[in-house]
């Protein structure tokens, strides 16, 4: 049994902060966490939560963002922030000694940002230029073109930089309305993990983050309805990168563990089927891989591969065939066991930086509203079952239900398989 050092308090003006001691570390990371992100913008606006990302680190009422910089540098310290397509998270990682810093530096920003409007212009190509490193990055892109393959219009399909059009498009007024709308006390998810106390992070939280009241007001969209589909987009590159993928799971789901060894044994690791198969048998592809992404009303279940064209149209019927008989055949009960191991091994081992750790406990309060301490992880591991596994198997990978997507030399053959 593992001890636990998690504390969870919800404040009075509707921020909860979470924290959980680890008294083997000498470092502390924190995360500034809104229930923001790319999928609640209006498509007028894409773009605009990623936008604020940048912006927030820009300058404040008191500080330029050259004394931001200096300010974290000074104690050997990072300040960093990441958009997701439901997520915005301003963090920071310093000595335990340096908390109140970090977390007077994150209030600072996250409330007292001027959004000047030369800055805004500024960072503008900032981000453009981010836009189009993705769009020459095409074993990156090739990602967000899944998604718009298999969701359509719906905000979760979007890409998370936004477009070039809308992100030309943002005003310092646009922001300023995106933020009164969802930077709000009822959104916001104050993390900590790492060499502290509670009490006192609570503490230097209520006094750094006074004066900030509202309530937020926004209403979810219906989840996406997925459609089977196949894009292409041709490009003369040297490779093909292609992904064939279909519905995953949402974040919350009972059968979320079952989803993660299948993921494990169909391509998340060295040692999975397709790495296997398509790598170390046949030598069709330097990457291929599989990751399953969560979210609050849906998921996916996807396989990247990077081949030559020619080879393309084997590699998609590798995939379609591994699928199959993840879903067709019994698994033997050592192979979901090796599953099991592996992953509870990546648990432990991701678990053990203050980062991942602050990261774990905004997560599962943001989906699961509630702490998922280790031993309980563990426990849900091992329930899983071989016939729990294989129902879940058989309800996702249906042969009529995979969508692909190509970027590169795509040759008539690969859009046969």
């Amino acid at each position: 049994m593992t001890t636990s050092f998690y504390n969870r308090q919800v404040l009075s003006n509707g921020m909860v902060v979470l924290t959980e001691r680890m008294p083997s570390v000498k470092s502390a990371s924190i995360g500034v966490w809104v229930r923001v992100g790319s999928r609640d913008e209006s498509p007028e606006v894409a773009g605009v939560s990623h936008f604020i990302e940048h912006m927030l680190f820009k300058g404040t009422e008191r500080r330029s963002a050259e004394e931001i910089a200096r300010a974290v540098d000074a104690v050997g310290g990072t300040l960093d922030a990441f958009t997701s397509r439901e997520s915005t998270c301003f963090y920071a990682k310093v000595l335990g000694e340096h908390l109140p810093l970090a977390i007077e530096l994150l209030a600072d920003t996250f409330l007292h940002s001027r959004l000047d409007p030369q800055d805004i212009d500024r960072e503008r190509q900032v981000v453009l230029q981010e836009i189009k490193m993705v769009e020459d990055t095409p074993d990156d892109l090739v990602h967000d073109l899944f998604a718009e393959a298999i969701w359509g219009d719906h905000p979760v399909a979007r890409p998370i930089l936004g477009q070039k059009e809308t992100v030309l498009r943002l005003a310092q007024s646009d922001i300023r309305r995106h933020m009164e709308r969802f930077y709000r006390p009822d959104r916001t998810v104050v993390a900590a993990a790492g060499d502290l106390e509670h009490d006192r992070v609570v503490e230097l939280v209520l006094r750094a983050f006074d004066g900030f009241e509202g309530r937020s007001h926004h209403s979810d969209p219906p989840a996406p309805i997925s459609t089977a589909a196949v894009r292409v987009e041709e490009r003369d590159t040297a490779q093909l990168h292609l992904c064939v993928g279909l519905d995953g799971l949402p974040y919350a789901h009972e059968d979320r563990y079952a989803i993660y060894l299948l993921n494990a044994m169909l391509g998340g690791s060295m040692s999975s089927r397709l790495f296997q198969e398509v790598r170390e048998k046949r030598g069709l592809a330097y990457s291929i891989y599989s990751y399953q992404a969560s979210y609050r009303d849906c998921g996916l279940l996807v396989v990247y591969a990077g081949t030559s064209p020619e080879s393309s149209g084997q590699v998609v019927d590798l995939i379609r065939a591994e699928c199959a008989r993840l879903r067709d055949q019994p698994i033997a009960p050592r192979d979901l066991q090796q599953a099991k191991d592996q992953l509870k091994g990546n648990l432990f081992l991701g678990l053990e930086g203050t980062s991942s750790r602050m990261t774990r406990l905004a997560k599962t309060e943001i989906y699961l509203e509630r702490n998922h301490d280790l031993d309980e992880i563990i426990s849900e591991i091992e329930a899983v079952s071989i016939d729990q596994f294989q129902s879940l198997a058989r309800r996702i990978l249906r042969d009529e239900a995979f969508t692909i997507t190509f970027i590169g030399p795509v040759p008539q053959a690969a859009l046969l398989s």
